[in-house]
């Protein structure tokens, strides 16, 4: 019997570890081989736990807009009650008071209509429409943001490999120079300290390869974060072929303020708030309307104090009414209309629409400067562009002619016309300048995008 329960746990952990590792192999099954920037894009809008609270957000807003909606239709409630009592009561279905032991039961139904209010309910559904309308904008801006941040982790990969490899071919022809010197130097040509000199730039340029390994690295963690993968997921990106063109076709900035002002979500989100607030106060303002209501319902009772012939308190009278009989005869209809004129209600109708005024204003506010703050982060990204660029132009002629340089100062170093110090400045000078170049050209790509982004674009690097 042991064995068996033993063998039995042994085959349910086999199981286990199998369904698991099957599990994770779909998993690892559903990832891309190699990302593309839509890829990311298109993984965090499915699973970004910030996205999913979002659209929750605009799940609530949808049943808060029905709500308002069902209440335009009547309420429809259905009571019913039984009790068990003795001593002297009041028997409601006899309307007489009795002293014994008493069994009664209720049954009703009542209906209601709201016929006019002050239209609160009507506008109560146009703030809940409006309410969900920027909710689903606010949902896009989220998505947005985490798009805008994933493009910027993507090129900062990008903009790492690219000097990882600049370092690298650095380092490849600083060990071909440290051969070449050497020999020199075996040949008399030159003197050991340039040797010497020349292994220490090799030393200092492997440990730059090291610190930019290090940068890609961490550039990977940050999109692995943004994307809120595990730090160990298997994880390369696809190297677009990126080109910068000799001008910079940027929009105009009057017109890419001008389009924002219609895709961007969170002009959209704010101009429905002010829309939403002047709801608040047509509800507020219907407070001080009176409210006309229809109502009306049924109801029947029970008791075994109802007799076939009632003759109150004389005995060998036994027979109680049937249930069914006192159910069809007790039944009472009602209907009516109710109006309701408020005239004092502590100064809250004025407050509340007092408060609703106000909060009109800050929206009004918000919406403007929401506006403001888009034209001077456009402004911003603009002039980034601009400028961007014009560090890539002047650092790319200022390479060609560190290269040149570099070119010029190498012959001379073979021949032992310069020295070992000259030759690791002109080459360093030549370093600098592409990693200059590196950088202001991702600098102007992610600016321009940021621009794209700005005149709803989509974004990518093809």
């Amino acid at each position: 019997m042991k064995l068996r329960q033993v063998a039995q746990k042994i085959i349910f952990s086999i199981a286990i570890v199998f369904l698991a590792g099957t599990f994770n192999t779909v998993l690892s099954q559903e990832l891309p081989a190699t990302w593309s920037l839509e890829d990311c894009i298109n993984y965090a809008i499915e699973n970004n736990i910030q996205i999913k609270q979002s659209e929750l957000g605009i799940e609530n807003n949808e049943v808060n807009l029905l709500e308002s909606k069902l209440s335009l239709l009547p309420s429809l409630n259905a009571s019913t009650r039984y009790s068990y009592s003795w001593g002297r009561i009041l028997d409601q279905s006899i309307n007489a008071y009795v002293d014994k032991e008493t069994q009664q039961g209720n049954l009703g139904v009542d209906a209601s209509v709201t016929l006019f209010s002050g239209l609160q309910k009507q506008n109560s559904i146009k703030k809940d429409k409006i309410d969900f309308l920027a909710s689903q904008y606010d949902a896009d801006k989220m998505k947005d943001d985490i798009s805008l941040l994933l493009t910027q982790a993507y090129l900062s990969i990008l903009f790492n490999q690219e000097l990882l490899k600049v370092a690298r071919e650095q380092v490849s022809i600083t060990k071909e120079q440290i051969d070449r010197t050497a020999k020199m130097v075996e040949a008399g040509t030159l003197a050991k300290g340039s040797l010497l000199e020349m292994q220490a730039q090799g030393a200092r340029e492997e440990l730059s390869v090291i610190n930019y390994e290090n940068s890609l690295a961490l550039a990977y963690l940050d999109l692995l974060q943004i994307l809120d993968l595990p730090g160990n997921t298997e994880f390369k990106i696809i190297v677009p072929e990126i080109s910068t063109q000799p001008e910079p076709t940027l929009d105009p900035l009057n017109q890419v303020f001008q389009n924002a002002l219609v895709t961007q979500p969170v002009i959209k989100s704010a101009e429905l708030g002010v829309e939403s607030s002047y709801k608040s106060v047509a509800l507020a303002k219907g407070g001080m309307s009176p409210s006309l209501s229809l109502f009306g319902g049924w109801g029947t009772n029970y008791s075994n104090n109802q007799w076939v012939s009632y003759i109150p308190d004389t005995p060998g009278y036994k027979d109680i009414t049937p249930f069914g009989d006192q159910f069809k005869n007790n039944q009472n209809r009602y209907m009516g209309l109710n109006l309701s004129i408020p005239i004092f209600n502590g100064y809250q109708v004025s407050s509340n629409i007092s408060r609703a005024k106000i909060n009109a204003a800050n929206q009004e506010y918000n919406f403007e400067l929401t506006k403001n703050t888009l034209r001077k982060e456009i402004e911003q990204a603009y002039n980034d562009a601009l400028a961007a660029y014009k560090s890539f132009i002047a650092t790319n002629q200022s390479l060609q002619s560190f290269e040149e340089s570099f070119r010029y100062t190498e012959q001379k170093f073979n021949v032992g016309m310069a020295n070992s110090v000259d030759y690791n400045i002109a080459k360093s000078q030549v370093t600098s300048a592409e990693s200059e170049l590196i950088r202001s050209k991702f600098d102007f790509i992610f600016k321009t995008k940021i621009l794209d982004f700005y005149q709803g674009k989509p974004l990518t690097l093809d």
